[in-house]
């Protein structure tokens, strides 16, 4: 499968590097989205070391998240002319200082200041990564897209643990340090890997005017919001739903989530060519996931409920972003855009309702919430026609 605009164009990298690309890319998203959730794991230690609440502290991760709301669908409109290539190493650039500023940061005003810059950075790499692999390996959509949410898999797996560590260890300021030079080290390799990639002719608010009167597209966005709502609303209390019924078990669920989300990146890359059949069944798998962690009442169900929730959300990545760009192949720049801006949306929203509901009424009742939002999500997507690729 291919989309047909022009920064798909065949680019002058030859069949032998054409991995290079693909790599530099992935491992950009994986040190940005790992930087995103660097907090979750030191919230306690960063708290007491700012001289700030835990909750004062969370505004940390969810300032990530409103920035990249703000910006996904933005930046190229600010910058339409902009060489691609050179947009996405100014963001890791612009990442590097981000996480330094919170290594150094001496009060909560400068810690929040760089997350701001940190979570525009995260959605405009994200927004621009798909279409710029794409032109530098043309004829490679799945392959490009899977290695994208592999690496945002892959950071939410290691990011929160490998905090913890530092926390413990060296201290908290040390993990923001190591992603800044991280995240430098990547945009050498990006800036190396990439030919030049000029910007799509047609972008800018025009082109995004041109994407939001496609109905297939706008309804696309609507309902990933809600499959993304539907995990983020219980997500974020994992933990619990585990402790409840397997105590001392939670990071070896954890890895069970995580393999299962592995494998459901590389199984919407492999069925890639039946997107309405992935974005269908991706929020169904969530959903039973979802239902089963609910009614999980030994160690053997818990751990079959962490494999199916992890492969079901991380299908959602990978198939919503080849399906976006499949009903809007003209204007894919805005069409990644609008995918990337629900899912900062959602990410913000659904931490704060599930928090809400689970102060309110348990984790049981989060966990049903988000498994009918992932539900209703299904019954869209299968609703919505796809064109052919």
């Amino acid at each position: 499968m291919t989309t047909t605009s022009p920064e798909t164009t065949p680019s002058p990298t030859t069949s032998q590097g054409r991995a290079a690309p693909v790599v530099a890319l992935a491992a950009g998203i994986a040190i940005l989205v790992s930087s995103e959730f660097l907090p979750a794991g030191v919230l306690p230690t960063m708290a007491r070391d700012l001289g700030i609440s835990e909750g004062t502290a969370g505004l940390a991760v969810a300032a990530t998240a409103i920035a990249g709301a703000a910006t996904a669908p933005t930046i190229a409109m600010i910058l339409p002319r902009m060489d691609r290539r050179t947009l996405l190493v100014g963001l890791l650039v612009a990442a590097a200082v981000a996480n330094l500023a919170v290594a150094i940061s001496p009060g909560f005003i400068v810690l929040l200041l760089g997350r701001l810059v940190l979570g525009a950075a995260i959605a405009g790499y994200w927004s621009f990564a798909f279409a710029v692999g794409t032109y530098a390996s043309p004829g490679r959509d799945h392959v490009i897209s899977t290695a994208i949410a592999m690496g945002v898999t892959v950071a939410t797996i290691l990011g929160l643990p490998l905090g913890s560590l530092l926390a413990d260890g060296p201290g908290w300021r040390w993990g923001f340090a190591a992603a800044a030079v991280l995240s430098l080290i990547s945009a050498a390799a990006l800036a190396r890997a990439l030919p030049p990639v000029p910007a799509h002719p047609g972008a800018g608010l025009a082109m995004m005017r041109q994407a939001l009167r496609n109905p297939r597209l706008v309804a696309g966005v609507v309902l990933v919001v809600v499959v993304v709502l539907g995990n983020f609303v219980a997500y974020p209390f994992i933990r619990i739903a585990i402790s409840a019924t397997s105590p001392g078990d939670e990071m070896w669920m954890l890895a069970l989530w995580g393999l299962g989300g592995l494998f459901g990146n590389l199984a919407a890359g492999r069925f890639a060519n039946r997107l309405r059949a992935v974005v269908t069944a991706a929020p169904l798998l969530l959903a039973g996931g979802l239902v089963l962690t609910f009614l999980a009442e030994s160690t053997p169900v818990m751990a079959l409920a962490m494999v199916v929730w992890g492969f079901g959300f991380n299908l959602v990545p990978v198939g919503t972003q080849l399906w976006v760009t499949r009903v809007e192949p003209e204007r894919t720049e805005s069409a990644l855009a609008l995918q990337v801006t629900a899912f900062q949306i959602a990410i913000t929203l659904g931490a704060a309702l599930g928090g809400a509901i689970l102060d309110q009424y348990g984790v049981g009742r989060v966990l049903l919430i988000g498994a009918i939002g992932a539900a209703i999500a299904a019954v869209g997507f299968g609703a919505v026609r796809v064109p052919r690729g």
